[in-house]
């Protein structure tokens, strides 16, 4: 079960950490350029930054504390928080009639949501 807890783990890491640092460096106009990132039009500059560094901590706090052992119940808060993240990303998208998006928002949901109750078991 470890491992498949790792698998997903480092699957969603990867994407949040991905998707988060594209947020924190690329500017609102660039980020537009993408068709599925439509929504960026409802959010600040400021706010884009915002989730960006959301997602990279939260992509960081999967993995480091259990990794290293150093404060491991961070990882199930990262997995929460991750989760209840693409909760708000999920209704975005829904207001904006955007239903393309919602399976992999349910996805990262899911894969989040494994991660945190995964590590909380083997707290």
């Amino acid at each position: 079960m470890d491992i498949a807890v790792w698998i997903v783990t480092g699957i969603i890491a990867l994407i949040f950490g991905g998707a988060g640092v594209n947020k924190l460096v690329q500017s609102k106009g660039k980020i537009l350029e993408n068709p599925n990132m439509g929504w960026a039009n409802d959010f600040s500059q400021s706010s884009i930054r915002l989730i960006g560094l959301a997602e990279v901590a939260g992509a960081l706090g999967l993995v480091l504390p259990w990794a290293l052992d150093v404060l491991p119940a961070l990882t199930p808060i990262a997995g929460y928080a991750l989760a209840a993240l693409m909760v708000g990303a999920g209704i975005v998208h829904a207001r904006r009639g955007e239903y393309k998006a919602l399976p992999v928002v349910a996805l990262l949901v899911a894969g989040a949501l494994f991660v945190a109750i995964a590590r909380s078991v083997a707290l």
